[in-house]
């Protein structure tokens, strides 16, 4: 296969349709969504076969049981993918809306108009909904798509597209607005990365090893995170029901997701009414405790951490404990080791809660409440395309909003600089 023409073909596809989706309106969206809800629904079984095969490749190569849960399209899954297409149906569309309109001395009014980034090119692992997710989030937000899956998704991937194309026709859109790459050759990721003439942002969703090669090899703006090495301070002036409640539930609820607290730090003041609490908590739960000497020292079933403890996003029942002499030094180690994704304060001192928001420099920081919220979902976009951790565009939970761009428009009549 010629994987350099194939490419130059999706991407020239890819780019005229983004016209005609940049024109497309909101209703003509909506039932496109709404249509591709429907066939994924009446098409489950069809889906479930195409799932079948990817199964069982997966199985005969060896995939682990989590990558394989991962990879399974059951009938629930089917039916949430298509509850998300419809809730996506039901946001208000961010295209065309006119924002900061203003008149300027000189009698012009200046505002800022939103607009689709263009053409979006997502590379994603393992997970088949999200062919259906990503889809739906850059049609409604008015833009084209081109989606390489991982070959162990490529047949539950492409019965997916089928639905998305169909539906995309049912309502007068261009097909090739959401193409998704049929080849498995890893030389097409490499050509989407650098296809800057047709493609305008990359988003990857994935492993640290994907989103480090993405990163190391796009000549075109990615849209991303690496690590969620995301904290809780348990401040002196805590409430201590508050603490183990957020903390616990900060680690506990899912391991393997990007919001999941990796390290705690517990202010000294307060470490020997908090740590016990919450070591007994963690231990009933299988959590493997890495602590500091002040830490190891409160609580027996703790092994010493080590440097490179600090440093890392576990995704696993495993947590890195710290006790800190006050908010400064807490500050310091989230400087230090945070990966700009979320931390959090838990305190009664809104003064302290203050400090800690207006200095810690992540896309999302939070007082007094769990960093499983740091999501698209809870925060109201209705979904997201991922997390990202850059300071540029996006920044934490992409929605809709953050596949969009904004344009300033000018109106006059007859003005004329003097």
């Amino acid at each position: 296969m010629d994987i350099p023409a194939l490419m130059q073909n999706i991407g020239v596809q890819a780019r005229a349709a983004s016209v005609a989706m940049a024109k497309a309106k909101t209703a003509q969206k909506n039932q496109a969504l709404q249509r591709i809800a429907d066939l994924l629904l009446a098409q489950t079984a069809d889906l479930q076969a195409a799932n079948a095969q990817d199964l069982a490749a997966g199985k005969a190569r060896g995939l682990d049981a989590a990558l394989l849960d991962r990879l399974a399209l059951n009938e629930a899954r089917i039916q949430a993918m298509a509850e998300g297409l419809r809730q996506i149906a039901a946001l208000p569309d961010p295209v065309g809306e006119i924002s900061d309109l203003r008149y300027r001395p000189s009698g012009i009014q200046v505002g800022r108009m939103r607009v689709p980034l263009g053409v979006i090119g997502i590379i994603y692992e393992s997970r088949p909904n999200v062919t259906a997710d990503a889809a739906g989030l850059c049609l409604k937000a008015g833009n084209a798509t081109i989606l390489r899956g991982g070959s162990e998704a490529i047949h539950s991937n492409q019965a997916i597209a089928q639905c998305i194309q169909q539906g995309l026709a049912a309502a007068g859109l261009p097909q090739t607005a959401v193409q998704v790459i049929e080849t498995t050759d890893r030389a097409a990721v490499g050509e989407l990365l650098r296809m800057k003439q047709f493609v305008d942002v990359i988003v990857p969703r994935g492993g640290k090893s994907l989103i480090e090669r993405v990163t190391e090899e796009a000549r075109i703006p990615v849209i991303k995170h690496l690590d969620g090495i995301c904290h809780v301070y348990i401040d002196a002036k805590a409430d201590l029901d508050k603490a183990v409640k957020v903390a616990f539930n900060a680690k506990t609820q899912r391991y393997g997701t990007c919001n999941t607290m990796e390290t705690l730090l517990v202010a000294k003041d307060i470490a020997a009414q908090v740590l016990p609490l919450l070591g007994a908590k963690y231990l009933e739960m299988g959590v493997e405790l890495r602590g500091c000497a002040a830490t190891c020292a409160l609580l027996a079933a703790a092994k010493p951490a080590t440097e490179e403890d600090w440093m890392t996003e576990y995704l696993a029942p495993i947590l890195s404990i710290r006790v800190v002499d006050d908010l400064d030094q807490a500050l310091d180690h989230i400087r230090q080791y945070s990966s700009q994704h979320t931390d959090a304060i838990i305190t009664e001192d809104w003064s302290r809660a203050q400090r800690f928001l207006n200095e810690v420099d992540s896309s999302s920081v939070m007082v007094n409440a769990s960093t499983r919220f740091a999501d698209g979902f809870e925060y109201g976009l209705g979904a997201e395309i991922g997390i990202s951790t850059d300071k540029l565009h996006a920044r934490g939970p992409v929605g809709l909003e953050g596949l969009t761009s904004q344009k300033f428009i000018v109106l006059g009549d007859g003005h004329i600089r003097t």
